[in-house]
């Protein structure tokens, strides 16, 4: 899929609503999915009124059908990606538990950033320590 705009064009077909705003950051940040063909016919391109920017949704629906029916095959990282960012930006359910575990740290630390978004705090940085590997939980 050519990306060229895209990003932009999907940013500004979000802009203004957190919950989509929030989704669709976490899809870009994982890049994978816009990069792929197979998602493009999930990708609404608007023609924009003259003088403004393209904009671009998301068919969240669509795309979260695909991927359970098999349509869209995946690693077990892009398909928890994909349902957090379906989950964040159109409240389609997503099972949390699994979802979040198994995600790298570039994958943990977007989908945080992402529920803070969706929250209403846009512009707060999360950062993990570095080289400190996740805690394991005792008693448990």
């Amino acid at each position: 899929m050519v990306t060229a705009g895209l990003d932009e064009a999907l940013r500004a077909g979000a802009a203004g609503l957190y919950c989509a705003e929030a989704g669709t950051e976490l899809l870009i940040a994982h890049r994978s999915w816009l990069l792929r063909g197979d998602f493009g016919p999930f990708i609404i391109l608007a023609a924009p009124p003259a003088g403004q920017e393209m904009t671009a949704s998301v068919d969240w629906d669509a795309a979260v059908g695909a991927l359970v029916s098999g349509g869209l095959p995946c690693s077990s990282g892009e398909r928890r990606v994909l349902r957090l960012a379906a989950s964040i930006a159109a409240g389609i359910p997503v099972d949390l538990s699994e979802a979040l575990t198994g995600l790298d740290r570039a994958g943990i630390t977007a989908a945080a950033r992402a529920v803070l978004h969706a929250g209403g705090h846009r512009d707060v940085t999360v950062a993990l320590p570095p080289d400190v590997p996740p805690v394991p939980v005792k008693g448990m």
